[in-house]
């Protein structure tokens, strides 16, 4: 087998940013962390076994005088209340990109009362749930043209992104919500991360290379969904895994050779060490065959 990891796969610039923050806390004493850090089960467990406790809203609201982690996907400005009132320091790792467009939301929001604010989102997302705290929950979550009827298009729209979703689908949006504006105002703010954006085209190219693509992602993550969707678009025999323990089941069924061609990626929520170890179990397995 002809086993390569995609170099540009793994995590985002917030991610890694996220993840470094935690690590260096972490050295200095007990640290919480609101929500996953990362939707990687196996990066979760990581930081969890080097102290990280992982909490949810409901414990939040339970702890006094701790250190808790914001992860990169941001949070409505409730949880900040929450924290200052139960004299919680809050160690802040949201994304800049994230947080530049909370501010930008927020400013909207402000000086726009009378108007729709619209996220093209997927509704409850940690990213998502940030940034309608903005608005003070008052923001229309889009996910596909099917929600456009929640709109009232004889008034003011101003329609931003979450970070992570395509490109594709935000101009689609544009186009459909221009076709059935009635009067007012509208604007549109392209606000998607384009070092997320950007993977698409090269995951495509690195996935048609391929005789056979393992894409390894935590299922939890909404990018691993559509990243493995665009992968098998472009090679249908593309696999989803979450760890190296998969590898063997699901390449049983394939006459593997010499000269098959395996190709590794993830998403940003998937850490280089991981796609490392299924690369490694390849080898191992590779040896087996060999043996037999």
């Amino acid at each position: 087998m002809i086993v390569s990891i995609d170099n540009n796969s793994g995590f985002c610039f917030g991610v890694t940013s996220a993840i470094r923050t935690a690590e260096e806390e972490l050295a200095k004493g007990q640290l919480f962390c609101l929500g996953d850090i990362v939707h990687n089960g196996q990066e979760v467990k990581r930081l969890e076994q080097l102290g990280l406790e992982t909490i949810d809203y409901d414990d939040l609201r339970t702890l006094h005088n701790v250190r808790v982690l914001l992860r990169a996907h941001g949070e409505p400005p409730s949880t900040y209340h929450i924290a200052h009132n139960n004299g919680i320091e809050i160690i802040d790792a949201t994304c800049p990109v994230v947080k530049k467009l909370q501010e930008r939301i927020h400013k909207t929001y402000i000086e726009h009362r009378d108007a729709q604010i619209v996220i093209y989102g997927k509704a409850g997302h940690a990213e998502v749930i940030g940034l309608q705290g903005q608005t003070n929950n008052t923001a229309i979550i889009i996910e596909n043209e099917k929600d456009l009827d929640k709109i009232d298009f004889t008034r003011d729209i101003y329609l931003f992104s979450q970070t992570t979703k395509s490109v594709e689908g935000f101009r689609t949006l544009i186009d459909v919500i221009k076709s059935r504006k009635n009067g007012g105002v509208f604007e549109y703010h392209d606000t998607i991360c384009r070092s997320v954006a950007n993977r698409v085209e090269h995951l495509k190219a690195f996935a048609a290379e391929q005789d056979l693509v393992l894409f390894v992602g935590g299922r939890k993550s909404s990018n691993a969904k559509v990243l493995f969707e665009h992968c098998r678009e472009a090679n249908s025999n593309t696999y989803f895994i979450e760890s190296a323990n998969e590898v063997k089941e699901d390449l049983s069924s394939f006459n593997l050779s010499p000269t098959t061609k395996i190709g590794i990626c993830g998403a940003t929520s998937t850490p280089q060490w991981l796609m490392q170890q299924v690369a490694e179990a390849l080898q191992k397995l590779q040896k087996q065959i060999q043996k037999s």
